[in-house]
């Protein structure tokens, strides 16, 4: 019987494990089981944008003589560093494909030019003895001169993961971030002077997922599984997309200061794409190095009301816990932008079973922390204590019974897609401080509610130290 229950058990942890893994996980389905032909270069997601581009009134000639891995870094390894390095070496070609690809540039033969004047050299020499007075056309110079390349190559910038094991069953996923950067300046030839520098940056991603079954079916009969996979984003595509995005910039900030002009057909689409652009740095400008939106979004609130809708769910003495409905009312007064006191009143029924139902009242303080008060979305963390009594049916604020003294601490999120009005969800959990709420005193353990709220939050007033010192610095110099 033990055995047929365990089959049981596990016909339906394996399928939705099985289910969990493979949803979304192309890497999975499409795994390499044989050999593969070779296939053009795949395109990022800039490759498109760089064409799109404004057409050019007249092509730049400019000239790349090295655009190269700056950083110096190796490969880290269980043993430590190795004799590969992390970027690319070939970055020049990357720069040139990109200058092509945007049709704004005529690039110039300049990294490897001792092979081109070799070449000319024998040619002139074979031309001279065969066909005298034929000479070869001169080179072409360039106006501008491009340099750069990339500067840094931070590796785990952000790690983290998740997992969740039950009697040697269960799954795990891993994740880590680096982060690649370039920059690209124009230089003119005539007089030295740095036209235009740009800089851009591309994050890179690994991921690994794994989920497994160890576990003892019957006495000698071990059942065990597993299965994952882990993706690692090519660092070649990463700093290719990074020198694109340095390309398009290059070209509209050039547009923009008159370096360069676009064709007369064009102006309408250099100015969608210059107002994209703008829009594009103006949101850059209000991001910081993780991709979270600086505290210039928004301004936190020093007062928050909010009315809610919940359900309680009462654990006592008696058998059979049951779900009611609940509702009522939060105040948060923030004395700091992530710090605030919180007074929590709420009306419901407690149950359990068919011995015990009552209605009751829970009166609570806490002190509340909003962990990105200055974001739309934020987690919210609360921490107090308060009273629980059976009120009367017909008057809520009349006790009917003994005042239970509790210790309070709940979990949720917050949105608040503007300053003034929101959504906050939370997930509470009230123990008492006796064991006496259902009127019966039995077992080791006191009664405790949990409670699920939803609701509606309404902002009013603003604190005034709304900017720290830094984002305050960055207004002004704007």
């Amino acid at each position: 019987m033990k055995f047929y229950r365990s089959v049981i058990t596990y016909s339906r942890i394996i399928p939705f494990s099985c289910l969990w893994v493979l949803s979304g996980c192309a890497a999975y389905l499409h795994q390499p089981t044989g050999l593969q032909r070779a296939r053009l270069g795949e395109e990022t997601t800039t490759t498109a944008a760089l064409r799109n581009l404004p057409k050019a009134k007249e092509k730049v000639v400019v000239a790349v003589y090295k655009f190269r891995d700056q950083t110096g870094q190796y490969k880290l390894s269980e043993t430590g560093s190795t004799f590969s390095t992390v970027v690319s070496q070939g970055t020049t070609n990357i720069l040139l494909k990109a200058l092509e690809e945007s049709g704004w540039f005529t690039t110039i033969e300049r990294e490897n030019v001792s092979n081109l004047l070799n070449e000319r050299k024998i040619i002139r020499s074979s031309v001279a003895q065969y066909k005298e007075g034929e000479n070869l056309p001169p080179l072409l110079f360039a106006g501008v001169i491009l340099e750069g390349g990339i500067v840094s190559y931070d590796a785990n910038i952000i790690t983290g993961g998740a997992g969740l094991r039950y009697f040697a069953t269960g799954g795990s996923t891993q994740y880590r971030q680096d982060r690649v950067t370039v920059y690209l300046r124009a230089v003119a030839t005539r007089s030295g002077k740095i036209l235009k520098t740009v800089y851009t940056s591309k994050t890179i991603l690994s991921q690994s997922v794994d989920a497994g079954i160890f576990r003892y079916v019957t006495f000698k009969k071990l059942l065990e599984a597993e299965t994952g996979f882990s993706t690692n984003e090519p660092s070649q595509m990463a700093v290719t997309e990074a020198i694109e995005k340095a390309v398009q910039a290059l070209v509209l900030e050039g547009i923009q200061d008159g370096l360069w002009a676009v064709s007369d057909k064009d102006t309408g689409v250099a100015k969608r794409e210059l107002d994209r652009y703008d829009a594009e740095k103006v949101n850059m400008s209000q991001t910081d190095v993780y991709g979270v939106q600086s505290p210039q979004i928004r301004t936190p609130s020093r007062f928050t009301v909010q009315p809610y809708a919940s359900v309680w769910r009462f654990s006592g003495d008696y058998a059979g816990s049951v779900i009611r409905p609940a509702y009522g009312l939060t105040v948060d007064l923030y004395l700091k932008p992530a710090w605030g006191l919180q007074v929590n009143a709420g009306n419901g029924t407690l149950a359990c079973g068919q011995g015990f139902s009552g209605n009751f009242t829970l009166l609570n303080g806490n002190i509340v922390w909003r962990s990105l008060p200055y974001q739309r979305f934020s987690p919210i963390l609360t921490l107090g204590g308060g009273v629980l009594y059976n009120r009367n049916a017909n008057d809520v604020f009349r006790v009917a019974g003994l005042l239970h003294a509790t210790i309070n601490a709940g979990i949720g999120c917050q949105y608040a897609p503007n300053g003034i009005w929101g959504f906050r969800s939370m997930l509470n959990y009230h123990q008492s401080l006796n064991d006496q709420v259902d009127g019966l005193r039995a077992g080791q353990f006191n009664d405790f509610v949990l409670q699920a709220s939803f609701g509606v939050t309404l902002s009013i007033g603003h604190l005034r130290q709304s900017q720290p010192t830094a984002q305050k610095k960055r207004v002004k110099s704007k």
